[in-house]
C-alpha cells in the first residue's frame, strides 16, 4: 500500500475502538473550544462587526473567533493549533446532519489525530518554508474530523483527504508586522475542511497517493519529511492526549518565558525600574518572529516574547484582558520590554520540539541577577490544567462572551453527561 492508503487505513482502524480516557480528553477539548469561541465571538463583534455579515460560513466565522484571543489548544511537536478549526467544522456539520454526541467526539479525536500526524510529518521544514501549519494541516484535520464523524467509508475518506490536502494553505507572513489576519488561516481551514468532506462524500476518484506522491503533500510542502508519522500506527497512543491548553493569551512560543517570569516574580520583590536587562534563552523556532520589542497592535504584542514577559512582570498575568490598548501604550511595560533580549539556546534547540522551554535571567541595576527556567509551560501534558482550572478558564471566557453562570454550568454538565447539543449554544 502507498502512504495515503496506510494513513487512511490506520485512521479508520483507530477510530473503531477509542478508549474512554481518550473520549474524556475530547470532552475537555470541546469545553476548551467552547470557551474560546464564545469569548472570541464577543471580540469579533466589537472589533470586526462587518465580519459577521460577510463571513462565507459559520465554520469560517467560528474558526476565526476561536483563534482570535490566542487561547486555543495545540500540539507542540506539530506546532499546530487544533480545536479552533477542527471542532468548528465538526460542530458546523452537526447542525446539518444531526450527528450524535458520540460521533462528534469521535470526529474530534480523529481530526486531531490526522492533523497532528500530518504536522509532525512536515515540521520543521514546513514552518521554515513559511507555511502556517494551522492553516495547512488544520484543513486536513477538519476534513477528516467531519468525515469520521459522518461515518465515511474508505473510498469517501480517501477522496476527502485528496480534496483537503489540495486545499491546504496558509502563509506565516500573514501574522507579521501589524497584521491582525492570523485567525483567517484557521477560519479558512475550518471552512475548507467542510467543503473537502462534502465533496469527498461523493467518492469522486482522486490520485492514488496525495500524501506521498511525486507532487503530493510531503514533496510540495517540506524538505524535512517524516513519513513514518503518517503510516506508523503500531503504538496505542492518540495524538489528542499530547495537546496543550493555554492560560496566557499569546503565541505558545512565548509561554515558557512568561511562566518563568511569573515564577521569578513570586520569589522576589521585583520593580520594573530596578531591571537592567532580561535575557530569554530559548529554542531557535521561538526566536524568529517572536523577538521584536516594537509592537504594532494587539496581535503583534501576542507574538512578542519581550512584550509578553514585560506584561507578566508588571501585571502579574498575561490573559486575554491584559493584551489591551492601554497596556500597549503603557510606558512601564514598553520600557521594560525594550530591555528584554531573546537568544537562541542551542541545548534547548536540540531538545525541541519534544521540550519547548526557556531560561530567564533577570539582571538588576545593582548587579544582582536571578535565573529560572521553564521546560513545560502550564497546560502541557506534563503540566496539565486540572479539570477545575479548565472549567474556570471556560467560565471566564463564557462570562466575557455574555453567558450567565447558570448557562455555563449547563454546558459543563451537558458535556460531562453526554447530553450536549448544538441547540445549547448561541453564537
Amino acid at each position: 500500500m502507498n502512504l495515503t492508503d496506510q494513513f487512511i487505513d490506520g485512521l479508520a482502524a483507530k477510530s473503531q475502538s477509542i478508549p474512554p480516557i481518550v473520549t474524556e480528553q475530547a470532552k475537555r477539548c470541546l469545553l476548551d473550544y467552547l470557551g474560546t469561541v464564545i469569548g472570541g465571538m464577543r471580540y469579533v463583534k466589537e472589533k470586526y462587526p462587518d465580519l459577521i455579515a460577510i463571513a462565507p460560513s459559520d465554520a469560517f466565522l467560528h474558526g476565526f473567533a476561536a483563534h482570535v484571543l490566542e487561547l486555543d489548544d495545540g500540539h507542540r511537536s506539530g506546532m499546530i493549533h487544533l480545536g479552533a478549526s477542527i471542532v468548528s467544522s465538526v460542530l458546523e456539520e452537526t447542525k446539518n446532519s444531526g450527528l450524535a454526541f458520540a460521533d462528534i467526539l469521535r470526529g474530534i479525536v480523529m481530526g486531531y489525530e490526522s492533523a497532528v500526524r500530518c504536522a509532525k510529518a512536515l515540521q520543521p521544514g514546513h514552518k521554515m518554508r513559511g507555511y502556517h501549519v494551522s492553516g495547512t494541516c488544520g484543513t486536513i484535520g477538519s476534513a477528516i474530523g467531519v468525515a469520521v464523524a459522518s461515518g465515511f467509508d474508505k473510498i469517501q475518506l480517501k477522496s476527502t483527504l485528496a480534496c483537503a490536502a489540495s486545499s491546504a494553505a496558509g502563509l506565516l507572513e500573514i501574522q507579521e508586522q501589524a497584521s491582525e489576519l492570523k485567525p483567517y488561516n484557521v477560519g479558512r481551514a475550518a471552512m475548507d475542511g467542510i467543503v473537502a468532506a462534502r465533496i469527498g462524500r461523493l467518492g469522486i476518484q482522486g490520485p492514488d497517493d496525495i500524501l506521498g506522491g511525486e507532487r503530493g503533500l510531503l514533496a510540495a510542502l517540506t524538505d524535512t519529511a517524516k513519513p513514518d508519522n503518517l503510516c506508523d500506527f503500531s503504538g496505542d497512543e492518540y495524538c489528542i492526549m499530547g495537546i496543550y491548553q493555554k492560560i496566557h493569551a499569546s503565541c505558545r512560543h512565548c509561554h515558557p518565558a512568561i511562566d518563568a517570569a511569573l515564577d521569578l516574580r513570586k520569589g522576589i520583590d521585583l520593580k520594573p525600574g530596578q531591571v537592567e536587562k532580561i535575557e530569554v534563552h530559548t529554542y531557535k523556532l521561538a526566536v524568529g518572529s517572536h523577538e521584536h520589542t516594537r509592537v504594532r497592535g494587539i496581535s503583534s504584542a501576542k507574538l512578542s516574547t519581550p512584550f509578553s514577559v514585560a506584561l507578566a512582570i508588571v501585571e502579574g498575568k498575561a490573559g486575554y484582558a491584559d493584551y489591551n490598548e492601554e497596556n500597549l501604550d503603557d510606558y512601564t511595560i514598553n520600557d521594560l520590554s525594550r530591555r528584554v533580549c531573546v537568544i537562541e539556546d542551542e541545548e534547548l534547540t536540540q531538545l525541541s520540539p519534544v521540550v519547548r522551554g526557556a531560561r530567564l535571567i533577570i539582571t538588576l541595576k545593582n548587579g544582582q541577577s536571578f535565573e529560572t527556567q521553564c521546560l513545560y509551560p502550564k497546560g502541557e501534558p506534563e503540566n496539565p490544567l486540572t479539570l477545575a482550572e479548565l472549567e474556570m478558564k471556560f467560565k471566564g471566557l463564557a462570562e466575557y462572551g455574555g453567558l450567565s453562570q447558570q448557562e455555563s454550568d449547563i454546558l459543563i454538565d451537558a458535556i460531562r453527561d453526554n447530553s450536549f447539543t448544538m441547540a445549547m449554544i448561541k453564537l
